[in-house]
């Protein structure tokens, strides 16, 4: 009697994962399927995104920031280098709204940085102690440099010091000295100045 229309079979509409927009999900959302057993009675079942809570330093901002992400989320995160990083070179259907405005806080923070944090008593008498021993070690190594580049020029050999240590040691070992024994008193006189000059050096200590 009356006319019967055809049904129209329309496509489920899937809703948007509105966890997603409370993190970092970088494109993950929920997933549906089925559950087969070995009779094949199919049911419908979820599979959620793995989810965690995580602490993020921030350079920008200079301290962590508490935010849920997901592991894929969070292996971008560490290809990019940071989350300032990940922040300001995501696309922004990617990001969601917490990313978007963390992007954001992000920002504003590079355009005015924060003030460097003032320095307490403490930590200025630490720093007054370390620039004087700085100092102090710098003074020490500059004089022992010079003190051997000084050893160094006087151990030259010119004639005049050829002739006056050949005269030192005609007098100590006597007017008729072979050249081999001079020879020989040289080099022992110079191994007790080495030797006095290492013990010199060894009982120096920065005053």
């Amino acid at each position: 009697m009356f006319v019967t229309l055809p049904t129209l079979k329309v496509a489920p509409v899937s809703q948007p994962f509105k966890r997603a927009q409370l993190g970092l999900f970088q494109g993950k959302s929920k997933r549906y399927g089925n559950n087969v057993p070995f009779s094949k009675h199919k049911t419908r079942r979820t599979w959620l995104p793995n989810v965690q809570r995580k602490r993020l330093p921030s350079e920008a901002l200079g301290k962590d920031i508490r935010v849920k992400l997901t592991t894929r989320a969070l292996k971008t995160i560490k290809k990019h280098g940071g989350i300032d990083n990940y922040l300001l070179q995501t696309r922004h259907e990617t990001l969601g709204c917490e990313g978007l405005r963390l992007r954001l806080v992000v920002r504003e923070a590079q355009k005015n940085p924060p003030p460097p944090p003032r320095e307490t008593a403490e930590e200025r008498t630490l720093r007054e102690e370390n620039e004087l021993l700085v100092r102090r070690t710098e003074k020490a190594v500059s004089d022992r440099a010079s003190e051997l580049r000084n050893v160094v020029e006087k151990k030259k050999p010119t004639l005049e010091t050829a002739s006056a240590a050949r005269e030192q040691a005609l007098k100590a070992l006597g007017g008729s000295a072979s050249p081999g024994s001079i020879i020989d008193y040289l080099r022992k006189q110079k191994k007790e100045q080495k030797s006095l000059l290492g013990s010199a050096f060894a009982n120096m200590s920065i005053s």
